[in-house]
């Protein structure tokens, strides 16, 4: 009997999330296999997995994945380098508010996509455009959503902090910062799955190497199962990630979880 919000056990959690993989690919493996769908448009796991071996082991899509990788991680830390001192400005400071805000409001709507063109002619095919297409679809985020951390801090903190004699840049380093650092890295590891979207995006036009490199020239060949397991690897290194940065978050804010 589910009732809402009622918590599960760490063990009924990790079987659900198999359960549910089990079924998506036995419901892929049954249109497959079963012939409800063309090989043409979807190739069936076997074929799939087949593909992978071939691209790992003849093809070096090891180099694909870590010239991915490096585009991503590089391309975000730059834009955590500038937007998250922003985001602390914008959210501590109302003047930097009123300065700042419509402008990354009106920017974080505009698609990192719509800029390779220009981009390509501002940056050439190279490593710089590829970082910039990250570097712009994640740093407006990044600023926004960490204004609005700083800006909700409990005013009971800041007040207290007066009131023992802290001046406006004590308060700023002692309580906004340390206050929300746990949010601000929760920001960091969202915006860091949306990156990988705009990596693929950008490796799909005037690109030499990478996933989404890969990816487009398999589309070429009807190579879906190459296609599909490109898709495959993004996942499994998001999720990586993804638990990697809930065990740093975990180790360095455990007073949060308190």
């Amino acid at each position: 009997m589910f009732r809402p919000l009622q918590p599960i056990g760490a063990q009924a959690r990790i079987l659900l999330g198999i359960l549910f993989f089990i079924l998506f690919v036995g419901g892929w493996s049954f249109a497959t296999f079963g012939g409800f769908v063309s090989s043409t448009f979807l190739a069936d796991p076997l074929t799939m997995v087949n593909d992978g071996w071939i691209l790992l082991s003849e093809q070096n899509f090891l180099y694909d994945i870590g010239m991915t990788i490096w585009r991503v991680v590089g391309g975000f830390i730059i834009a955590a380098i500038i937007a998250v001192p922003l985001g602390i400005a914008m959210g501590a400071y109302k003047p930097i508010e009123a300065l700042l805000e419509p402008f990354v409001s009106f920017a974080r709507y505009l698609p990192a996509s719509a800029f390779i063109p220009l981009l390509i002619l501002w940056a050439g095919i190279g490593e710089l455009q590829k970082l910039l297409v990250i570097f712009i679809g994640a740093v407006f985020q990044i600023i926004l959503m960490v204004a609005v951390a700083v800006a909700n801090t409990r005013r009971d903190l800041v007040e207290a902090a007066y009131t023992l004699g802290a001046n406006d840049r004590g308060v700023v380093k002692r309580v906004l910062i340390p206050a929300n650092a746990p949010d601000v890295a929760e920001t960091l590891r969202l915006v860091l799955g949306w990156a990988w979207t705009y990596v693929i995006v950008a490796e799909m036009i005037g690109a030499s190497s990478g996933i989404g490199y890969m990816i487009i020239n398999s589309q070429a060949l009807l190579a879906t199962g190459q296609i599909i397991f490109g898709i495959i690897v993004i996942g499994i290194i998001g999720l990586i990630s993804d638990f990697l940065f809930k065990s740093v978050n975990r180790r360095l804010f455990a007073w949060r979880l308190a």
